[in-house]
């Protein structure tokens, strides 16, 4: 009898998470919302940011200059800067003034001004000095103009270098000039690339953040349908917490399964982005990530009592998400507290171990830690969401109870006045 029943409890506690996953499944479908934060958003997002960056650098800068030598080594100069492939001149300023209204006008962006003493210095073996102004509101713009500018500088030190040496061999001048031959290898990102370096991460997030949003905006949407505003309806199905979270999560995780399908392997194929993960590694990664991030959301809903609160609270924190991750900006120079408080969200894990994977064909064991904490975080999200919808069932049945009761106490008052 014992184990008939043992039986019939099990078969009825899955019977009851099928239903309950049936019924989220049909609830993301059918809330308009929740659908486009789950498909839409995770569909279009990251075509619309692997094609805002799908050049990978910035090219032909504009840029100003302001030549107060007019001779032609500061001529020499300024055509080996307009030579290179990431500045553009575009105008040849009389003064100052005129440089800054270009800069104003957004004509320009960036100011290379060459003092008077240019070639003077330079002929009496004295350090001259080339100023750089540029609009800091593209970092890209700073880096080209500073580039172009280093490497003209260098190639010009070393023809003067050749000429002040007099009759030497050519290859005497290879060995003065270049005592030391070297070869600038960008590792895993060959061209420089700010797609290469930033999509990733920002795929990544993007999991994150979505679901954060969609079942917040699945959680408001319950509570709004409520006469008590509770987030677990009053059902027979809905009893068991182990049959809610599952049930929900099931849902929610073979929806994920798909999106992150696309969102990982699809897009980098797509825009050709560096793309050497082996697919059982980054396979084995993703799971615990997306099952970190589903309950690390299904805890959160908790505070979401209205449709436009998800939004109000976690669209704006995606940027600091994403520089706290220690990807855009160096991990070392994050201070110490927001390291720390970084590691309450799954992103930071995420998007660490993921670059490594994908980027820099990383093996599980190399990213060891963050597929750890991950693991670490689905578990302890889980029971922590596991608190939460227990605490909300007890809420319900309360409220169900208190109604019980005034319905019982309306009737008998009914009674009597008769």
């Amino acid at each position: 009898m014992k184990k008939e029943s043992l039986k019939q409890t099990i078969q009825q506690g899955f019977a009851g998470l099928f239903h309950i996953c049936k019924q989220e499944l049909k609830a993301v479908f059918k809330d308009q919302g929740v659908l486009i934060f789950f498909l839409l958003v995770p569909l279009a997002y990251p075509l619309v940011y692997a094609f805002i960056y799908t050049n990978e650098v910035v090219r032909e800068v504009p840029v100003a200059v302001i030549d107060n030598s007019n001779t032609a080594l500061s001529r020499q100069f300024i055509r080996t800067v307009d030579a290179s492939a990431d500045v553009h001149i575009q105008s040849h300023c009389a003064d100052m003034e005129e440089g800054k209204n270009l800069l104003k006008e957004t004509r320009v962006y960036g100011i290379l001004y060459i003092p008077e003493s240019f070639s003077k210095d330079i002929s009496s073996g004295k350090q001259t000095t080339v100023s750089i102004y540029c609009d800091m509101s593209g970092m890209l713009y700073y880096k080209a103009l500073v580039l172009a500018s280093t490497n003209a500088s260098l190639t010009l030190n070393k023809k003067i270098q050749i000429q002040r040496m007099g009759n030497t061999t050519e290859r005497q001048d290879e060995i003065s000039t270049a005592p030391i031959e070297y070869e600038d290898i960008s590792l895993f990102n060959p061209q420089d690339g700010f797609a290469s370096f930033l999509i990733p991460a920002v795929l990544i997030l993007i999991i994150q953040q979505t679901l954060l949003l969609g079942i917040g905006l699945s959680a408001g949407t319950a509570r709004e349908n409520n006469r008590f505003k509770d987030l677990v309806p009053i059902s027979r199905q809905y009893q068991g917490t182990l049959r809610i979270v599952g049930g929900k999560s099931l849902a929610y995780f073979l929806i994920y399964a798909l999106v992150a399908a696309y969102v990982l392997c699809l897009v980098p194929q797509l825009f050709d982005l560096v793309q050497i993960a082996q697919p059982m590694t980054l396979l084995a990664f993703v799971v615990p990530y997306i099952l970190a991030c589903i309950f690390f959301a299904m805890t959160c809903s908790i505070f979401i009592h209205h449709r436009e609160s998800c939004l109000m609270i976690y669209v704006f924190t995606s940027v600091p998400l994403l520089f706290i991750s220690g990807i855009s900006w160096p991990g070392a120079a994050v201070p110490t507290f927001w390291k720390v408080f970084s590691w309450i969200f799954p992103s930071t894990f995420g998007i660490n171990g993921f670059v490594r994977i994908n980027n820099m064909g990383a093996t599980l064991p190399e990213v060891l830690v963050e597929y750890q904490a991950l693991w670490i975080q689905a578990i302890v999200y889980f029971f922590t969401t596991c608190i939460v919808y227990r605490r909300q069932i007890i809420l319900s049945r309360r409220h169900a109870m208190e109604r019980l009761r005034m319905f019982r106490l309306r009737k008998l008052v009914a009674k009597t006045s008769k």
